[in-house]
């Protein structure tokens, strides 16, 4: 499962900005998924409660914001989120479309004590 080794590293990172900046403990961690991403956010949930535990992170409430994707039509200009992982153009049905947002996992924030 490689939701391990990837809250494996979202530990490492929030342990890092405690460090510099001075704080004890981390309180919350959010992270963006996105549905393309590849994370099942179920597993990593599971996985980041097992991990947390006796790390800066022990007490920390895990939020988690699921990313649809949002593509840009280069026919019609438009943007938008899909309700579906069909990559048509939701206005105009172009296949000729960029995904801008869905693909990635971000840590967006953290707050620290």
């Amino acid at each position: 499962m490689h939701e391990y080794s990837i809250v494996q590293s979202l530990i490492d990172s929030c342990e890092e900005h405690a460090r510099k900046n001075n704080a004890k403990k981390v309180t919350k961690v959010v992270v963006k998924i996105g549905t393309l991403s590849g994370v099942e956010p179920h597993l990593l949930r599971e996985a980041y409660e097992m991990f947390r535990l006796g790390t800066v992170c022990n007490d920390a409430e895990l939020v988690l914001n699921l990313q649809k994707v949002k593509v840009h039509c280069n026919v019609c200009g438009v943007e938008e989120e899909l309700e579906k992982n069909e990559f048509i153009c939701p206005k105009c049905g172009s296949f000729d479309i960029k995904v801008l947002d869905g693909e990635e996992m971000y840590l967006m924030s953290l707050e620290l004590e």
